[in-house]
């Protein structure tokens, strides 16, 4: 039987972090740290002011002071102002999985006003005079967040393309940054996809893809979150939100679990510390392919999309329906706590198409992330 009510697991934007050593038993109620985005609010506040990375002296900072999400988490390509940004950094970046292709991009503001006298044209904007770089910072910036099938790669490459990201954007290939189009413009990716599709890349772009490690990648990527990001830690509980503020002296170890296809469960230590405890085959993989066999959906999105609107009690068989509508108090089990998935396909004359695309999405999600959270939760008390 599967109960998540004393043990809160709900996965979103592909991570579920758990802070080792807060469980000390079946009844503890431990915060598991999810990335996220604040529900219903826009331009929330993401770092405090002044704060930046710096990676080194010679190579562009990010600057996150006053950054802000654009607009909620419900948005599906939200993106990241960046209104104290200076330097340019790079346009494109690449994490290629089995399933889908994340891709994150830079991009100056398009909204100044046209009257604004530093922008009356496109080169006084940038600061160019002669054909040189600009002399002084322009401020602001967005990141971008995209994401394609990775069956889909050709709509990733044209999508490049169209923006001209991989020599920099549409200005560095039109020559108004004194660029030299996209000859030995490289790119960095993760992933598996990296190693897959470098040929592609250079064949349909032109570019090289310079392959970062994955694991490396996703951990320092946890770990700036954790360290740098307002309101990007929270407990769910039966339904309820709560954020955490993240001490830095008291962050390692932690588990981060890293649900992409497949399910990786880390061990992270510290700053560059990690190792790889345990994993699942039984992630977003399979649930995407089991639910397009199940509902015939075209896309990722659209079986998320059913989910939402479907109720998994026509179909998965619950503690009450075992026991006549009650709980089962003995062992601490409510009526409503999954008893098993799909279980009432059992004992009712339906066909598959008597059941709503909406209640096997909800009843496939929940099966699949309530197993990762178990394991996530063994792993962390072993």
């Amino acid at each position: 039987m599967t109960s998540f009510k004393e043990d809160p697991v709900l996965g979103s934007n592909d991570m579920i972090i758990n802070k080792e050593g807060s469980e000390t038993g079946s009844s503890s109620r431990s915060p598991v740290v999810e990335k996220a985005r604040e529900e219903g609010q826009s331009g929330r506040d993401m770092a405090p002011a002044g704060n930046s990375i710096h990676r080194s002296a010679s190579r562009p900072q990010l600057d996150l002071s006053k950054a802000a999400i654009q607009g909620n988490f419900e948005e599906r390509d939200p993106t990241i102002l960046l209104p104290n940004q200076s330097d340019d950094i790079s346009h494109l970046a690449l994490d290629i999985g089995g399933s889908l292709i994340k891709l994150v991009y830079f991009s100056r503001h398009e909204d100044r006003s046209k009257n604004d006298k530093r922008t009356k044209t496109l080169q006084e904007k940038l600061g160019i005079s002669n054909g040189s770089r600009r002399s002084f910072p322009v401020l602001g910036g967005r990141l971008h967040f995209v994401k394609f099938e990775t069956t889909k790669i050709n709509e990733c490459l044209e999508f490049i393309s169209s923006k001209q990201l991989h020599c920099g954007g549409v200005d560095a290939c039109n020559g108004l940054l004194g660029a030299s189009g996209n000859q030995n413009a490289v790119i960095k990716a993760t992933g598996g996809g990296a190693y897959k599709f470098a040929d592609l890349f250079k064949d349909r772009l032109g570019v090289s893809l310079d392959k970062e490690d994955e694991m490396d990648c996703l951990v320092a990527g946890a770990n700036f979150l954790l360290k740098a990001i307002r309101h990007e830690a929270f407990t769910h509980m039966e339904g309820q939100k709560e954020f955490v503020q993240m001490d830095d002296n008291d962050l390692f170890p932690y588990l981060l679990v890293n649900i992409g296809s497949g399910v990786s469960m880390i061990k992270v230590d510290g700053d560059g510390k990690f190792q790889r405890v345990s994993g699942t085959n039984v992630g977003g993989g399979t649930y995407w392919g089991l639910g397009k066999l199940l509902t015939k959906c075209k896309s990722f999105d659209e079986l998320l999309e059913l989910s939402q609107r479907g109720d998994n009690r026509t179909i998965d068989m619950l503690v009450g329906d075992i026991y006549g509508g009650t709980d089962y108090n003995k062992i601490g089990l409510s009526a409503s706590t999954i008893a098993s998935s799909f279980g009432k396909a059992i004992s009712e004359q339906k066909e598959l198409e008597d059941y709503s695309p909406e209640d096997i999405s909800l009843s496939l999600l929940r099966m699949i992330s309530y197993n990762i959270g178990q394991e996530r939760k063994l792993i962390s008390i072993y």
